[in-house]
C-alpha cells in the first residue's frame, strides 16, 4: 500500500487539515469504550460534503483499501473500528441540519448532526416538535443511532429508530449517489413507500453497504404536559401480562422497565415507569389513577418517587447514559437483544445471573417497540479499562449474553463481531446466501467496512 499517494490525495481531496495518519491522532479511532479489541488504523478523513466522501469511496476503491464511516463512535461494540484497518471517514464536519417540514413533520439532516443539536434546534425554532432521543450521551449522532435500530424516548408509540427514517442518501461502495425512499423520485424526503423500499438495506448492515451522507428522520408533537407513573415489583414473571395491559389502554407515552444493584434500595427490584402526557394537570391525574389499579391488579406497587430521582427520569436523554460509572477505569459495554414480550421474564432473570457471576453491578431494563410488538433487553456491563481481568469478565458477560438472547429466539442488538458469527451461524442459509450476494454485487472490492456480517 502506498501510505504517502493515499495521504497525498486525501489531503486533496478533504484538505490537510482533515487528514492524518498520526499515530497519536490515530489513538482514538482505533477503540471505543467498549470491550472490542483495538485496531490499527491507517488514515483518517473528515469530509465535509457529498462530493468530498464520493472522492474518497473510489480512492479507496482504487487503492483496494477499507474505509470505516464513524458517527459519534458511540456504539459500544466496536462497530465503527476498523477491522482491516484503512480509512476512517470521520462524519462529524457534515453537521448542517438541512430542512425541517413542519407539515410534513420531518428533519433533513446531514450524517454528522447529533442527537443534543437537533433537540437543541427543534426547541429553540419548533417548540411544538420533538424527536426520538436514545439513552445515550447527546453527542451521538441522529443517523448512527437510526442505522443501528437504535430505540430511546418515543419507541412506545413509533418503534426503533430505523423504523423513523424516511429516505437516505447514500454514496454506494462504487462512489456514486443512491437515494432511497420518496426523495427517489421528490423534492419531499416524506416516506418510504409506497415504492421498493431499500432503507432496510442500509439499517444494521454496520457501513458495509453504503455511507449515509443525508437522511430524514420523523419528528412528532411535543405535548404540553409530561409526566410518570412509577412501579416496583419483585416477580419477573408478572411482566408480561402487566405491560400487555398497560399498552391496551393506549395511556403510555412510553414505558421503561429496569433493574439495578445500586442504589441499594433498588436491589431485588424491577422498576416500571410509565410516561403519560395531557393538555392538564385533570387529564395526567386521571391517567395515573387508571395506571394505578393496573399495577395492583398485575401484582405491581405504585410508589412515589422522589423529586430528584422523577426529575432524573424526565430527562431526555434517560437516566442510562449516567449508568455506567459504577466502577473506576471508564469501560462500558451498552447491548441489548430483541425479544418477543413472553420471553422477557427470562431474559432479565438470566441477565442478572450473568452480571452476579462475573461480579459486575447489575444493570439492565427493557423498551417496549409499539404495543409490546417487540421489546428491547438492555444489559450493562462497566469495567476497568486498566484491569485486563475486569475487561475479560465484560466479554464473558457479554458472549453469555449474545448465547442466552439465541437460547430464547432472541436477536442481539448491534451485535460486536462474535455476535455477528453467532447470529450468522444460527440464520437460515438461504439469507446469508443473499446477504453475501448483495454485498458482493455493489462492493467488488470489499472496501466498505469489511470483516463485520462476514459470510464464510
Amino acid at each position: 500500500m502506498n501510505n504517502e499517494k493515499i495521504l497525498s490525495e486525501l489531503q486533496n481531496i478533504v484538505g490537510k487539515a482533515y487528514v492524518s495518519n498520526d499515530p497519536a491522532e490515530l489513538f482514538m479511532y482505533s477503540r471505543d469504550p467498549g470491550a472490542s479489541k483495538p485496531r490499527d488504523v491507517d488514515f483518517v478523513a473528515m469530509p465535509r460534503t457529498t462530493k468530498e466522501v464520493q472522492a474518497i469511496v473510489k480512492l479507496a476503491n482504487k487503492f483496494k483499501i477499507p474505509v470505516t464511516p464513524m458517527g459519534g463512535g458511540l456504539t459500544l461494540s466496536g462497530l465503527v473500528i476498523p477491522v482491516k484497518g484503512g480509512i476512517v471517514i470521520d462524519m462529524k464536519r457534515m453537521d448542517t441540519i438541512v430542512e425541517i417540514n413542519k407539515l410534513s413533520r420531518y428533519a433533513l439532516i446531514e450524517p454528522g448532526v447529533s442527537t443534543g443539536q437537533l433537540q437543541a434546534f427543534l426547541e429553540e425554532n419548533y417548540p411544538e416538535l420533538q424527536v426520538s432521543v436514545p439513552d445515550a450521551p447527546p453527542s451521538v449522532t441522529v443517523a448512527g443511532n437510526a442505522l443501528i435500530n437504535g430505540s430511546g424516548f418515543l419507541s412506545h408509540q413509533y418503534g426503533d429508530h430505523g423504523s423513523m427514517l424516511n429516505g437516505l442518501e447514500v454514496v454506494l461502495p462504487n462512489g456514486e449517489i443512491c437515494k432511497v425512499g420518496s426523495c427517489a423520485l421528490s423534492d419531499y424526503w416524506f416516506t418510504r413507500g409506497p415504492i421498493p423500499d431499500f432503507i432496510g438495506l442500509f439499517t444494521s448492515s454496520f457501513g458495509m453497504m453504503g455511507i449515509i451522507t443525508k437522511l430524514s428522520i420523523k419528528l412528532y408533537p411535543k405535548p404540553k404536559m409530561r409526566d410518570l407513573v412509577f412501579g416496583l415489583f419483585k416477580k419477573s414473571e408478572i411482566i408480561p401480562e402487566l405491560l400487555y395491559n398497560i399498552t391496551f389502554t393506549e395511556l403510555a407515552e412510553d414505558i421503561l422497565l429496569g433493574a439495578q444493584g445500586k442504589p441499594d434500595w433498588m436491589a431485588g427490584y424491577i422498576f416500571i415507569i410509565v410516561y403519560i402526557t395531557g393538555g392538564s394537570q385533570e387529564e395526567l391525574d386521571k391517567k395515573e389513577k387508571r395506571l394505578k389499579k393496573i399495577y395492583r391488579k398485575n401484582g405491581a406497587r405504585y410508589m412515589k418517587p422522589p423529586p430528584r430521582i422523577r426529575d432524573i427520569f424526565l430527562e431526555k436523554p434517560q437516566f442510562a447514559a449516567k449508568a455506567a460509572d459504577f466502577r473506576k477505569g471508564g469501560g462500558f459495554e451498552y447491548v441489548g437483544s430483541f425479544f418477543p414480550l413472553e420471553k422477557v421474564p427470562e431474559a432479565m432473570d438470566r441477565g442478572m445471573e450473568i452480571s452476579n457471576k462475573y461480579g459486575i453491578i447489575p444493570t439492565l431494563g427493557a423498551r417496549i417497540f409499539g404495543p409490546t410488538h417487540t421489546v428491547m433487553v438492555f444489559f450493562s456491563y462497566s469495567f476497568n479499562r486498566a484491569d485486563p481481568d475486569d475487561i475479560q469478565n465484560a466479554k464473558n458477560a457479554l458472549r453469555d449474553t449474545n448465547i442466552m438472547t439465541l437460547e430464547l429466539g432472541g436477536i442481539p442488538w448491534k451485535g460486536e463481531l462474535r455476535a455477528q458469527q453467532m447470529i450468522l451461524e444460527k440464520m437460515n442459509p438461504n439469507y446469508k446466501y443473499l446477504l453475501k450476494t448483495i454485498k458482493e454485487q455493489l462492493d467488488p472490492n470489499n472496501i466498505m467496512n469489511p470483516g463485520n456480517w462476514e459470510v464464510k
